[in-house]
């Protein structure tokens, strides 16, 4: 049995968008499930669209998400360049050996004459112009210095079919087809000709790529048929949609691999979200790293249906990322966003990131949690109302002076001494220790909720903080 061999194939226009870094990890996942090769391979021959920097990014992205490639153009292989404009010698011997075997033709169409044959809607369909010419006559026009590409010759009548592993058979009728151009006026390849001379060359077993290319691929197996190679398989994915009416997509600036890295989710977490977007894993597990991917992959789990990408389930994988974190892991990984609170630099870290952790899904949401302890002032008195915990401002006026008086004799100022004082206090008063709590903590927020309890927040607070707080509270009542 052949070594299965899978790529990934994106145009340098950009970002890494989902949609894209999803094609990716499935060939990715496939390909090491069966104990195969993933090869990264940039397609670069659409010069009006590249983007300088973007092959980086796509280098930078695949490395920062963990899906890494056996082969590709910075790590090398035996089957590059694996760059596509650095193959154009490749593409012309082969196209010229198409044009040979009758699979494609020389066109030497004017621009103006391709005009004429444009339809009132503006859609055109080549007409098969230049597939009379004589071989004379084509030496003599090329020898003569006369522009032209290179057509594909597809057949007039009949059908197309081919099976696909997730949408079953495919059948399009040629004359749905139009003649596309393989070879440009400027020599480069189009994608229709270069994927599938670098496919066959790269040995490439399984094709894995989105629906949009469901259509098209009758038109490339009449080049492997032509050839006398064997066709690949072909797994076709469901598109992803921003909703029930609208696609995914890079060119509508939709979110790349990098845009949520910079919005603070947890990186395995994006990954681990991405690879659920029309793929079901059997037992709905649905938390699963990198590895657990890889064992749990499979064809039989990937819809037909377009998946729904739901950035607030994306947040809530994210937010199981950061729970199952060690305090160290998050430390590493969060200190970055911590440096955006207004907090940053006048409280102890550690204590800051300890009341976060159990409260955000993303990173960048620590600075909201904590911004709390910056922000005390002016407050509604009301907020001590509180009928669950049996708390009100009439309560409050009695006991904060207590509270006040308890907390200026603790020595050793620490969350665990704060509670069990605290603790201590009520049972004295004979008031639910919630209540009490609740008033404290009102007292030295002015906020109805908060991350962290009032113990905490008094413990990162200080002593001599915590103690003007309740004075200035104690004035406003």
């Amino acid at each position: 049995m052949k070594k299965v061999r899978t790529r990934f194939a994106p145009s340098p226009t950009g970002y890494l968008h989902i949609g894209g870094l999803r094609t990716a990890l499935y060939g990715f996942l496939y390909s090491k499930m069966n104990g195969g090769d993933f090869i990264l391979r940039i397609e670069d021959t659409d010069t009006a669209r590249y983007v300088d920097g973007s092959v980086q990014i796509i280098y930078d992205t695949m490395r920062d998400s963990g899906i890494m490639y056996d082969e590709g153009p910075d790590v090398g292989g035996d089957f590059g360049p694996y760059v596509q404009s650095e193959r154009k010698s490749i593409y012309t011997e082969y196209a010229k050996k198409l044009v040979e075997l009758g699979g494609a033709y020389y066109c030497f169409c004017t621009p103006e004459r391709i005009e004429t044959l444009k339809d009132d809607a503006g859609n055109m369909r080549y007409d098969k112009h230049c597939l009379k010419l004589s071989k004379e006559e084509v030496e003599r026009r090329i020898s003569a210095g006369e522009p032209y590409v290179i057509r594909q010759n597809v057949p007039e009548s009949g059908v197309g079919s081919y099976n696909d592993l997730v949408y079953g058979e495919i059948s399009v009728d040629y004359k749905d087809i139009e003649d596309g151009i393989l070879i440009k006026s400027d020599g480069m390849p189009t994608y229709n000709f270069a994927n599938v001379i670098d496919d066959h060359l790269m040995g490439i077993t399984h094709v894995i790529r989105g629906i949009e290319y469901l259509s098209s691929t009758p038109k490339y197996n009449l080049m492997y048929d032509a050839f006398g190679w064997e066709r690949p398989v072909y797994i076709h994915l469901p598109p992803i949609m921003k909703d029930a009416q609208h696609k995914l997509s890079k060119r509508n600036g939709d979110a790349s691999y990098e845009d949520f890295v910079n919005k603070g989710y947890v990186k395995e977490s994006i990954v681990n979200y991405i690879a659920l977007l029309g793929w079901s894993p059997k037992g709905n597990v649905e938390k699963m790293s990198l590895n657990e991917l890889i064992e749990n992959f499979s064809l039989e789990g990937i819809g037909k249906s377009p998946a729904i990408f739901d950035e607030t389930k994306m947040k809530w994988l994210s937010g199981e990322y950061i729970k199952a974190m060690t305090m160290e892991e998050f430390k590493k990984n969060a200190y970055e966003f911590l440096k955006q609170s207004k907090a940053y630099g006048k409280y102890d870290e550690d204590k800051l990131l300890s009341i976060a952790k159990g409260r955000v899904q993303i990173y960048s949401e620590i600075a909201e949690k904590i911004d709390f302890l910056e922000e005390f002032g002016v407050y509604d008195l009301a907020l001590f109302e509180n009928q669950k915990q049996k708390a009100s401002v009439e309560l409050a006026k009695q006991i904060l002076p207590q509270i006040k008086e308890v907390l200026s004799t603790l020595t050793e100022w620490n969350n665990q001494n704060l509670f069990t004082a605290m603790v201590e206090l009520s049972a004295k008063l004979e008031i639910k220790k919630q209540a009490l709590l609740w008033i404290m903590r009102i007292a030295i927020t002015g906020k109805e909720s908060t991350a962290g309890g009032a113990t905490e927040v008094a413990d990162i607070l200080g002593k001599e903080k915590t103690l003007e707080r309740i004075d200035y509270s104690i004035s406003l009542l």
